[in-house]
Formats: structure tokens, C-alpha cells, sequence
């Protein structure tokens, strides 16, 4: 059984390696909490390769330094679409349907 948990968290470790995603989207491929997923990397594959523990941390820092700006990014695009979609209301209400395709 401990073999079987190790290769999961070893599969997570690579996932995140190879496609340099958050702890949010990993988790949400390998179906399980972010909770887990940041006490499988912080905690327990230390002790299973500390190697690739060193190089998920790199990946893990790099995305704790950017997150201000990743909410950034999200926040503004959530106000652009806003800002789109009342001005298509607008337009619907005031008879114009060129918007409308």
C-alpha cells in the first residue's frame, strides 16, 4: 500500500514538473484537495526523492511569486466581461441587434 501512495505522489510531483501548473490545477486533474496535494509535496515526497522534491519547490516558489499578478490578470478579464456584456444589454435594449451575430 505505501508503494502505491509513494507512486501517486511521485506521478503529482512529475505532473507538476512537466507542465509547471498550480497547486489548483493539479489538483483538480488528479481529483483530490489542494490540501493533499500541498501535504504530498511539502511534506512526504520529501522523504521519497529529495531530489525531485527540490525541483517541484522551484516550480511551487515560482508560482507563489507570480499569484499576485495571475489574480491580477483573472480580475481584469472578469471586469472586461462584465463591461461587455453590459454593453451588449444596452445595445439589446435600445433596439440595436448588430451586435448579435
Amino acid at each position: 500500500m505505501r508503494e502505491y501512495c509513494d507512486s501517486i505522489i511521485v506521478s503529482i510531483a512529475n505532473y507538476i514538473l512537466e507542465n509547471k501548473c498550480t497547486v489548483r490545477q493539479c489538483a483538480q486533474v488528479f481529483g483530490i484537495s489542494k490540501s493533499a496535494v500541498h501535504s504530498y509535496l511539502n511534506t512526504k515526497l520529501k522523504y521519497i526523492d529529495i531530489d525531485l522534491y527540490e525541483d517541484v519547490r522551484e516550480v511551487l516558489e515560482y508560482n507563489l511569486s507570480v499569484r499576485h499578478l495571475r489574480g491580477g490578470e483573472s480580475t481584469k478579464k472578469l471586469y472586461q466581461q462584465k463591461q461587455k456584456d453590459a454593453g451588449m444589454n444596452t445595445s439589446l435594449r435600445k433596439g440595436n441587434t448588430s451586435s448579435i451575430d
